[in-house]
């Protein structure tokens, strides 16, 4: 009989602790604790992204320098390179640029001020890969802004240095490279 009542008492001691623990578990007592993330300040996509902190390097290494002239391409254009870029251009180029790069892409027929470039052209041909590099990585932006020019963008193309990591951009610049103007 002894052995019966202790077992009882373990068992309502085990009831308890586990019908206080749903009542907390199932919101019964709602108890509001501070989260960080909802103290925290936030930003939404492409919105003036915070600064590089000085003297920082990317884990990848630098993909560009201020004041050192343009990039150098790293990354041959072998077949791999070419269909990785062809990828990435289907997914992140397409909508404005067009199937070609002819710049008729099915957003292209929505913006007004400024229309795709034509990809295929001689002028956009004779740029430099360290030119397209940086197009790609900081979009259009204000010449003006030496400060911080990838927060400067003026609304023609988005930067994708946040979409593309410095490999990707590479590989999309030698898929550029094989687009020729149709005849």
């Amino acid at each position: 009989m002894r052995l019966f009542k202790q077992l009882l008492a373990v068992f309502a001691a085990l009831a308890v602790i586990v019908a206080v623990l749903m009542t907390f578990s199932y919101d019964v007592f709602k108890v509001d604790w501070v989260v960080f993330m909802e103290i925290q300040e936030a930003f939404d996509d492409q919105e003036k992204p915070l600064a590089v902190p000085a003297q920082s390097i990317p884990v990848d290494g630098a993909a560009y320098l201020p004041g050192m002239g343009e990039p150098i391409n790293p990354v041959p254009a072998d077949e791999a390179s070419i269909a990785r870029g062809a990828q990435l251009y289907q997914t992140h180029c397409l909508m404005c640029h067009g199937d070609g790069g002819l710049g008729n892409g099915t957003v292209a027929a929505f913006l007004v001020k400024k229309k795709p470039a034509d990809l295929t052209s001689g002028a956009v041909q004779a740029k430099s890969d360290g030119s397209w590099f940086l197009t790609i990585s900081y979009g259009i932006w204000n010449p003006n802004n030496t400060l911080f020019p990838e927060v400067q963008f003026s609304g023609q193309m988005p930067p994708l240095n946040e979409n593309l990591t410095i490999r990707e951009r590479w590989d999309v610049v030698n898929f550029l490279r094989t687009l020729k103007a149709v005849e």
